[in-house]
């Protein structure tokens, strides 16, 4: 499972990037992120960014302290452009305990299929008092509340849903949660699955460009304006 994230992950680097000139969803989310963390800490000076991805997210959590931009995907990677750059499975950090103020996990931890291994690892290289957040996706939905796919022969699904990704940050710390709604667009959802790991979401077994034109058959009957929700958790050590 992990080898095939990683091997997702390389293979879209371009279109990961074309999506966030699109849209800027991905800043966004970080900086939301950073504005639900930061009072819930004291003063943070080292941030580990799990799930980096091309550095996005790093370079939102970058004008807050220190970052570490950790990746499965080295070609992720290679396009952080900021702050220290390690590869490496967020489920087996090769961090000290207690080494960090602070753990973003920017759209990453709904990817992987044990989010308490996890949670688990981020509490431990916390300090006492520190903070996590997280972010995971609820879908699209029409102007009618419907979800955009409920009517198409595929579910864009998450390895872990938004719910399991919650329970495994209660089960290491206590924390609050809300949810994101962003005005979108039909060619964003098209866009969104245009990148080979995500849509994975639709067809997981089929080759990269074969999945992304596969999503984009799909999707090709979707139109007009539409909402995309993503559910947020925070959470902090005991001190």
């Amino acid at each position: 499972m992990k080898e095939a994230v990683r091997t997702n992950f390389d293979e879209s680097v371009t279109a990961y990037d074309d999506y966030e000139r699109r849209t800027g969803r991905f800043t966004a989310l970080a900086r939301l992120l950073r504005a639900e963390m930061a009072p819930r800490t004291g003063d943070v000076e080292r941030i580990l960014d799990a799930g980096a991805g091309t550095g996005v997210s790093t370079r939102v959590f970058g004008d807050w302290g220190r970052t570490v931009a950790l990746d499965l995907s080295r070609e992720m990677l290679r396009e952080v452009s900021t702050g220290e750059r390690v590869q490496g499975d967020f489920d087996h950090l090769p961090f000290a305990d207690g080494s960090f103020d602070a753990v973003a996990f920017t759209a990453s931890l709904f990817l992987t299929p044990d989010p308490g291994a996890a949670a688990s690892e981020a509490a431990r290289v916390l300090r006492p008092g520190g903070v996590v957040g997280a972010v995971a996706p609820l879908g699209w939905v029409r102007a009618d509340g419907s979800d955009v796919f409920d009517e198409l022969e595929r579910e864009s699904r998450s390895p872990t849903d938004a719910n399991t990704v919650e329970r495994a940050l209660e089960d290491s710390f206590a924390v609050q949660t809300g949810t994101w709604r962003f005005a979108t667009t039909a060619e964003d959802v098209r866009q969104f699955h245009a990148i080979p790991a995500m849509a994975a979401r639709l067809y997981p077994r089929l080759p990269p460009e074969e999945r992304v034109a596969t999503a984009r058959e799909l999707l090709a009957g979707l139109d007009g304006t539409l909402e995309q929700r993503w559910r947020w958790v925070v959470g902090v050590t005991e001190t």
